[in-house]
């Protein structure tokens, strides 16, 4: 339908945020500080799925995912370079035969 959804029950803040990542494409780093567990339910319209300009000049389209974290959960994703882990394979070989 167009529309981005996020429903999480009992998840944690690094929980949230390993979801944001997939749904963004861009790693996302818990930095809240915020403890324990939570019920989460945040709904977006995608970019991809947005309108270049509405033909009327009213924006009909649901708020995008940095708006929509704002206002429906409190929260901001800020843009900062943070060091993350990285999984790297540099070489892959199929099993021999024994």
């Amino acid at each position: 339908n167009g529309r981005g959804d996020i429903v999480a029950t009992n998840a944690t803040m690094d929980r949230f945020a390993e979801i944001l990542s997939r749904q963004m494409d861009l790693p996302v780093v818990n930095q809240t500080g915020l403890q324990g567990v939570f019920n989460l339910k945040l709904q977006w319209t995608p970019e991809k799925a947005r309108p270049a300009a509405p033909a009327d000049g009213a924006g009909t389209e649901g708020p995008s995912i940095f708006t929509a974290i704002q206002e429906q959960l409190g929260l901001r994703l800020h843009a900062q370079k943070v060091p993350i882990e990285v999984l790297v394979i540099d070489h892959a070989e199929k099993p021999s035969v024994n």
